[in-house]
């Protein structure tokens, strides 16, 4: 390195500590959490931001999400059906089979569903419906149906929360025209700070899903010409199946 290029390097390197150092004092807080001229320290502003992520504390809710587990499916679905997305009710999980052959028949789509290993999903008793064929794993070019289970529904956006992995594989999200999701009644709460609640309360504190999707309707774009185009990035067709009781 030459001599001018090690100036302007120190230079550089002097300039950064004293902007990240006037920062620092700027952010001086004293004992009882207002500004002032006690300083805390680094292990005790680390303490603080700690404890706050550990306590997860909802900083606010909106008024329209304040209402009752009822009213909370019925705006969750007003917002689906507002982007797009066919909702259907069953009255408890034996009925899901029953619900899908039927949206698969009155839509004109073939019998085959791509699905993962849900053990949700897995659970539910296809004999009904000898016609339906599910075919396990990740998604591919040939699949028109896909299936998965989402985790949590928020209402304050009609937005579905799906964590990918082997039992819901990505790829199921994006490449099939149509997107099934069945989801329990009991799994749509109000905010988002909720949803990721249930996000932590099925994979631990310390363990996060490497992806999760937020899908709040069929995949749609204006950016070409301001043409309205369904499924440009995304399932064309969402289909949500809303399990009132397990």
């Amino acid at each position: 390195m030459s001599k001018t290029s090690a100036k302007a390097s120190a230079a550089s390197s002097d300039a950064r500590h004293a902007i990240l150092g006037r920062i620092k004092k700027s952010l001086a807080q004293s004992p009882d959490g207002g500004r002032g001229a006690a300083t805390q320290t680094d292990a005790q502003r680390l303490a603080t931001v700690k404890a706050r992520l550990a306590a997860h504390e909802v900083q606010s809710t909106l008024q329209r999400v304040a209402k009752s587990p009822a009213q909370l499916v019925a705006l969750f679905r007003s917002f689906l059906e507002g982007q797009s997305a066919s909702v259907i009710d069953v009255a408890k999980p034996a009925d899901i089979a029953a619900a899908i052959a039927q949206y698969l028949r009155e839509n004109n789509l073939p019998a085959s569903l791509r699905m993962g290993d849900d053990g949700y999903l897995a659970a539910i008793d296809w004999s009904s419906e000898a016609n339906l064929t599910g075919r396990y794993g990740a998604a591919t070019d040939s699949d028109a149906v896909g299936l998965s289970h989402a985790l949590a529904g928020v209402a304050e956006t009609g937005t579905l929360f799906l964590a990918s992995g082997a039992d819901n594989p990505v790829t199921i999200n994006f490449m099939p025209a149509t997107h099934i999701i069945v989801i329990r009644q009991t799994d749509i709460v109000g905010s988002y700070e909720m949803a990721w609640d249930r996000i932590r309360k099925a994979y631990g504190d310390n363990t996060m899903p490497r992806t999760v999707n937020m899908i709040s309707g069929p995949s749609r774009t204006g950016d070409i010409a301001g043409v309205l185009v369904r499924g440009a990035h995304g399932p064309k067709d969402i289909c949500v199946i809303i399990v009132k009781d397990d």
